[in-house]
């Protein structure tokens, strides 16, 4: 099995990266549909917010949950293309960030959908639920990938060694990406291509440290986000959801970590700092002064209510989310982390 693998998979590392965004982008276009004309049977479909931008009321009832085709799409892409080479125990675990990450967001999108409300689980539920994930995952890495608690300091030489505080350092990068990713998923084929883009960076990452599985799956779940942008770009038949964006979220975060750029990660994920930095000055505004810094936030709504069109923002933030990875990976490239 293993030689009939690596004759129709050959072990060049370019190609499987290659062969893992391809067959990954063609499998999500190809099994979209079917999601949709299930979730439209079962009238499973997005419920919008009554306060947000008056034309996404439009949206409501369009078919949610396409996160799915993603994630199968990545998994199938990673298992079959990496298996010439052979897996590595830190990507199999970053496998299972993704799986479990995506999980909580299907139960979130299920209490939605059954409850037809916008809002699923609860804040506090969801952050609990990340933390006990983020622990088994640094326990995993640690013990059985190898990975040391430090984290390394950009344009210098320094380690900063973290102990006992890791855990917690790895629970806020996990958190923090889950739950930006999700608010950037607000606009159609905006989280998707800015995590195409950022996951393509962290494969080349990956890449370049010798870690050719967790490149392959940094470039399948790439591919996957691409082919899902055929259906969920303006005006979107399909919304990944929270299955999707937590999940991508959380490969992201998985990536960062395994790769020892977590320093590198606000660089290269850039938008979604500035997502998430809109809401949370939005939030102190009104509560501190009862003035908004912004129109609506998160920021992609801002320039909607300035008069963007919605094709506008997700271009426009795609090339910037290019620019910052671009610049991140140079700065790895170039020996600045370490």
């Amino acid at each position: 099995m293993s030689n009939l693998l690596q004759f129709l998979f050959p072990r060049y590392p370019t190609f499987q990266l290659f062969l893992a965004l391809a067959f990954a982008m063609f499998l999500t276009i190809v099994i979209t549909p079917a999601l949709i004309s299930f979730f439209i049977r079962r009238r499973i479909g997005q419920v919008v917010r009554s306060d947000g931008p008056e034309p996404h009321l439009r949206k409501q009832g369009t078919p949610t949950m396409g996160g799915l085709a993603i994630i199968f799409s990545a998994i199938a892409a990673y298992f079959l293309v990496a298996a010439a080479r052979g897996y590595s125990v830190k990507g199999l675990i970053l496998t299972g960030l993704f799986l479990t990450c995506a999980l909580v967001g299907f139960i979130d999108d299920y209490l939605k959908a059954v409850k037809v409300r916008s809002l699923g689980l609860r804040a506090r539920d969801k952050l609990l639920i990340q933390l006990i994930i983020s622990l088994v995952f640094t326990y995993f890495v640690i013990n059985y990938a190898g990975v040391e608690t430090v984290i390394n300091i950009p344009y210098t030489s320094y380690m900063w060694q973290l102990s006992v505080f890791y855990p917690l350092f790895v629970y806020l990068v996990i958190s923090a990406t889950t739950n930006t990713v999700n608010l950037t998923d607000g606009l159609d084929g905006l989280a998707g291509g800015t995590a195409a883009i950022v996951s393509l960076a962290f494969a080349g990452i990956a890449f370049r440290e010798r870690l050719p599985d967790v490149a392959i799956f940094g470039a399948a779940v790439a591919g996957a986000s691409i082919g899902f942008l055929w259906w969920n770009s303006y005006p979107a038949r399909i919304f990944m959801g929270d299955t999707g964006s937590l999940a991508l979220g959380g490969a992201i975060a998985g990536l960062a970590i395994i790769t020892k750029t977590e320093l590198l990660l606000p660089i290269i994920g850039g938008i979604y700092v500035i997502e998430g930095l809109s809401v949370i000055l939005q939030i102190f505004f009104y509560q501190r002064f009862k003035r908004r810094v912004f129109r609506m936030a998160p920021i992609h709504h801002h320039f909607e209510m300035m008069g963007w069109s919605e094709t506008q923002v997700m271009i426009r933030f795609w090339i910037l989310t290019a620019v910052l990875a671009a610049w991140g990976f140079a700065i790895f490239f170039s020996g600045g982390p370490g």
